[in-house]
């Protein structure tokens, strides 16, 4: 049996001492997986619900774009069989803006381009036949509507916008064969027609180019 002195001895403190860093150690250790463990659970599940979340939110656009391209665009005025020529002459459309018709042999570029001066309904009609949308506008629209649609157009290739002086309203959305007024920037018909008929299932010429046209 060990004496008092001998554990009282420089050597046993010593051994207590370190016995007990060690305990505090291991003590540490625990505590720190349990942290680490505690964080990855939370970080999985995060990940998880995250996941779930950006799943379902697809989903739901995935449903919504699709709802878009079949429902009929409320108010939406159409054309049917419209000739399709090439002019070199001032074409006298039935509608204004015109959606369809006769036209000049280039298309006015139409790859999300804003233009501030009247364009020639003849190369425009030409944008449509390839499939774009087009946006007008007479001097009765809002200016922060105007602003607000021509950032949808720059963002989106197979459109185009120019003013209309002489046009009814003073916003339309136009296609081939299809044509809409609509109130404001933010009316849902907007995003339903850059929807449906941006390349959409009215384009005489699916996939023809947007690009290397008249510019102005």
């Amino acid at each position: 049996m060990a004496s008092a002195k001998n554990q009282n001895s420089p050597a046993a403190a010593r051994r207590a001492k370190l016995d007990e860093a060690r305990r505090k150690e291991r003590a540490r250790e625990r505590r720190s997986r349990v942290i680490t463990i505690t964080a990855a659970v939370v970080v999985v599940a995060g990940l998880v619900a995250g996941g779930g979340y950006l799943m379902s939110k697809a989903d739901k656009q995935d449903k919504a774009e699709a709802q878009a391209k079949t429902s009929p665009v409320t108010g939406e005025r159409s054309w049917d069989k419209l000739t399709q020529n090439h002019v070199k002459k001032p074409v006298d459309y039935p509608m204004n803006p015109p959606v369809g018709g006769d036209h000049n042999p280039v298309w006015m570029n139409c790859d999300a381009d804003v233009y501030t001066e009247a364009i020639p309904k003849e190369n425009a009609v030409h944008s449509l036949e390839h499939g774009a949308v087009w946006v007008t506008y007479n001097a009765k629209a809002k200016d922060a509507d105007v602003k607000a649609l021509a950032e949808r157009v720059a963002k989106t290739p197979y459109s185009l916008m120019s003013p209309v002086s002489d046009q009814k309203d003073p916003l339309i959305l136009s296609a081939w064969g299809k044509q809409v007024t609509v109130e404001s920037a933010t009316d849902a018909r907007v995003a339903q027609f850059f929807t449906k008929y941006v390349q959409g299932p009215q384009t005489p010429e699916p996939g023809a180019a947007c690009s290397g046209g008249v510019t102005k």
